[in-house]
């Protein structure tokens, strides 16, 4: 069997395909870590205890979008793509002294794979051709809530719901002769994520906050499937077939992220993924407990600059992501490296950021015929900042 794949990523034709692997305001340099990382005029979707950061009278909004530049390779040829993306949108807000809310939107995974595969005619001589298209993917809309039990301590929740639909088309050529097949199944489900955060003084720095999150097990239920088929002059339709639902695992999370001193912060984090338990096989693909390690550092210049300079945040990260699928004994791994910068929209340190970081990685191996991707990733995050229920001052 020979094979080409296109487009985003060949490892989305698993599952529901592959999970958005993008974090709000400058946390994507960072490493992907923000588990115990609090900002005042950033939204953290990572924890929603991270929420009770945002000062009072203030509204703050979340927008972003990445283009990635990618190679993909096996060992006998190589391609080079383009995939631009919109990553979030958000927003997050004080309800009182103490509870803090955000909604938003985010794409959960995408699928998007092109892929032509060879195959010999069985009891017969030459060669046919399956050329494959995946496209669609999974959105999340979320209501996350986050509230300051005391000065140190704070807690939150997030109710998320899970939507959209997967299309996968296939065109078989044999000779003169055509089979078209199209595949459509819709997904939904609802989860729930929650989270703390606890900080102290002195520990690591000036102040060190430890954080911990978990996600519960959910099922993605697939409510209808859609299968057309189209050969020569036979066409057929078939509406509301059973389609297999798809098992979400259990995830658990920790962190700690260290203000070393006024200039410099560091962030740790460790998240487990238990796709062991989901008992799920696909396409002779096994799904494994899933292991993601993320390091990284933001660095705030002295005083002694400018005051515009002296806001600006030089960030940058590390990230190992041991994967969860298993395809012919080799584990997709993932590791990327990464720079970033935010930078202020005026003079204060409390205002608007544009986040601008970049990532290099790579996802997978070239060994036993399977796909390797170098990507270089490029995104733009624009963390807004309003002030919102102040009265008017009258002087």
């Amino acid at each position: 069997m020979n094979a080409q794949s296109d487009f985003s990523s060949p490892y989305s034709i698993y599952g529901v395909g592959q999970e958005n692997l993008n974090f709000f305001g400058g946390l994507t340099a960072m490493g992907n870590t923000g588990i115990a990382y609090k900002s005042r005029n950033t939204i953290n979707q990572t924890n929603p205890a991270s929420l009770t950061s945002i000062p009072e009278n203030s509204f703050l909004y979340e927008v972003g979008f990445n283009n990635t530049f990618s190679t993909k390779r096996d060992k006998y040829t190589s391609q080079q793509d383009y995939d631009f993306n919109f990553t979030h949108l958000a927003i997050a807000f004080p309800v009182n002294n103490y509870w803090r809310m955000s909604l938003g939107i985010v794409p959960y995974s995408k699928v998007s794979y092109q892929i032509d595969i060879e195959k010999p005619i069985e009891g017969g001589t030459g060669n046919y051709i399956t050329n494959v298209i995946g496209s669609g993917g999974i959105n999340k809309i979320f209501w996350g809530h986050g509230f300051k039990l005391n000065n140190n301590f704070s807690v939150g929740v997030e109710i998320d719901g899970l939507f959209g639909s997967i299309n996968q088309e296939q065109w078989i050529l044999l000779g003169i002769n055509s089979a078209y097949l199209n595949d459509k199944n819709v997904y939904f489900s609802l989860g729930i994520n929650a989270g703390m955060q606890y900080s102290l003084t002195g520990l690591l720095g000036t102040e060190t906050t430890l954080g911990a999150t978990i996600s519960l097990p959910t099922t993605l239920r697939a409510a209808e499937a859609t299968i057309g088929t189209t050969s020569n002059a036979i066409i057929s339709n078939e509406f509301n077939q059973n389609a297999d639902d798809f098992n979400l695992p259990l995830k658990f999370g920790v962190g700690i992220s260290s203000q070393i001193n006024k200039n410099l912060l560091a962030s740790v984090d460790f998240r487990k993924n238990y796709w062991n338990s989901t008992n799920q096989y696909d396409n002779a693909t096994a799904y494994r407990d899933q292991s993601i390690y993320g390091i990284g550092f933001e660095f705030k210049p002295p005083s002694k600059l400018t005051s515009y300079m002296n806001n600006i945040k030089y960030r940058v990260g590390a990230n190992y992501d041991s994967g969860y699928l298993n395809i012919a004994n080799q584990n997709i791994d993932r590791y990327s490296f990464s720079l970033g910068l935010g930078f202020p929209t005026s003079n204060n340190s409390f205002s608007s950021t544009i986040n601008i970081n970049y990532s290099y990685g790579k996802e997978g191996t070239t060994n036993r015929g399977l796909i390797q991707e170098n990507f270089h990733k490029l995104s733009l995050n624009l963390s807004l900042l309003g002030n919102w229920f102040q009265k008017q001052k009258i002087f």
